[in-house]
This record gives structure tokens, C-alpha cells and sequence, in this order.
């Protein structure tokens, strides 16, 4: 959808787990190093014949991680501090599982 926030995904390569997928995608679409974050937690949506997982990551430690729009499917790449969310016209299935995926998040994730 157009003019929406989201976060980077896709299709997974047969025989791909859901966390490796996520972490290529977030190379190929915002030219994030998978080894500069965490995978902390999966949130799954099902449907009778496929489901779609979101795989929620913390930037370890030390590292210096500045998104960018890597390809064509995004005009914009960016950080985002949670209180951010509300002012953003999100993707519509993404705003429906957000509350789960803020619940995934450690308790030292920043707010701002």
C-alpha cells in the first residue's frame, strides 16, 4: 500500500527459515548488516493456507547501524522511536500486529 510505513519483508527461499528471511530482507530492502542485530522474538499471523511472520531484532551493542533505502520497493528508510508510531499512517496489517510486536520488545527498548 502506497504512502504507508511499514517494515522491510518478503517472500522466504525455499528452505529459509522466517528469522533469515527477515534478516535478508532487512540487507536487500534497507541495507541493515545481519550481523548488527539480535533476532528477540517472532509474532506469526495465520491464515488457513499461509502465514506471515514478523521477526522483531534489537541493534547489538556497538554497532553502527544507519538504514537506507537499498532498493526500489521503498522511497524512504528510516529509524523510528516508538513514540513515532501514533504519527505515522501505517500499513494496515502492520498497525494490527504492532501491539504484539511492542510486547516482543526488551524492557530497555528506547521509547523516543
Amino acid at each position: 500500500m502506497g504512502g504507508t510505513w511499514g517494515i522491510p519483508g518478503g517472500a522466504l527461499a525455499p528452505g529459509e527459515s522466517a528469522g533469515d528471511g527477515a534478516l535478508r530482507e532487512a540487507m536487500e530492502e534497507a541495507a541493515v548488516d545481519p550481523g548488527s542485530v539480535e533476532v528477540v522474538g517472532t509474532h506469526v499471523l495465520r491464515h488457513p493456507r499461509w502465514s506471515y511472520t514478523t521477526v522483531v531484532a534489537e541493534v547489538r551493542a556497538g554497532a553502527d547501524v544507519v538504514p537506507r533505502a537499498a532498493d526500489a520497493e521503498s522511497l524512504a528508510v528510516r529509524w523510528v522511536g516508538l513514540g513515532e508510531l501514533d504519527d505515522l499512517d501505517l500499513l494496515p496489517p502492520f498497525a494490527a500486529a504492532l501491539p504484539e510486536l511492542l510486547r516482543l520488545l526488551p524492557p530497555s527498548a528506547p521509547a523516543g
